[in-house]
């Protein structure tokens, strides 16, 4: 499931691979983007840069074009040397984008649009986001002025759907909404109202923390492209690695009690917390 942490070590990977170089070739099963292709080559541009902003991933081109490309449920890009098998199947391919010595393929991506500088500030719901946990300008305080504030405007909304509002803070996804919770020690299904200052404050501290825990880079020049099952748990075993989320009827490492799961939200998004750690406010 991509989350923000996915999009950002695909993007970093990426700009590592392809960015800088010339693009070679470039192929869409997508008929708006082929259409665009077909006014406008995209082969002979230069890749100027790859960013991620929340879970979109942008890629800048030479001549004022961008592509943006959203993953939703099961998205995702790879990288692969010249003439190396892909992974998937050819039917499930929806962009490739060939330089020198690499391809970069994006299966199932159900969202993509090229944009110019303009109409993405314009036309694109990336410049109303909010600010992403991830990028390297984000501070702790600026994430909490904007929960504080969305708790001020929308008082009756749940907190695991604020936590997915992409709007109030950018990058966050459906694992990392239930283990932040968790490790607060709220219940998913508060009110923003009820939240305290102190609990903002951890929320957005622990959620910068969870997520950057999970792009850590390896050591020198290498193409880090996936390291291994999100964690938030400080266990190594792959089977531990979460505290609650997709735990349900199982013991709550900490007290024992059973974790619950219920729908939530317009979505019907899986929540799971432990009723004994995460107790139930008015």
């Amino acid at each position: 499931m991509p989350e923000g942490d996915t999009i950002y070590r695909s993007a970093r990977a990426m700009q590592k691979a392809i960015g800088g170089q010339a693009v070679t070739g470039f192929e869409t099963a997508l008929a708006k983007l082929a259409r665009v292709n077909d006014d406008a080559s995209i082969a002979g541009r230069t890749i100027e840069k790859v960013e991620s902003r929340g879970k979109w991933l942008l890629v800048y081109f030479s001549g004022d074009l961008i592509l943006a490309t959203h993953m939703l449920m099961s998205g995702s890009w790879h990288l692969y040397r010249t003439g190396e098998r892909w992974q998937m199947p050819r039917s499930r391919m929806r962009i490739v984008l060939s330089t020198s010595g690499w391809q970069a393929v994006a299966f199932n991506v159900p969202v993509a649009e090229f944009y110019t500088a303009r109409t993405l500030e314009r036309d694109s719901q990336i410049p109303r986001l909010g600010p992403d946990i991830l990028s390297s300008g984000f501070r702790v305080d600026q994430g909490v002025e904007r929960l504080t504030e969305y708790a001020r405007t929308s008082p009756d909304v749940e907190v695991a759907v604020a936590l997915l509002n992409q709007r109030v803070l950018a990058g966050l996804g459906n694992v990392y909404k239930s283990e932040i919770a968790f490790a607060v020690g709220v219940h998913p299904f508060r009110r923003m109202s009820t939240l305290t200052p102190r609990e903002i404050e951890r929320i957005v501290d622990i959620a910068h923390r969870y997520m950057k825990a999970n792009v850590i880079d390896g050591k020198g020049d290498g193409i880090v492209t996936y390291l291994g099952n999100r964690r938030t748990t400080h266990s190594t075993d792959r089977e531990e690695r979460l505290w609650v989320y997709g735990r349900q009827g199982q013991e709550c490492r900490r007290c024992g009690m059973t974790i619950q799961m219920r729908k939530q939200g317009t979505q019907a998004r899986s929540t799971y917390w432990c009723p004994e750690c995460q107790p139930w406010k008015e």
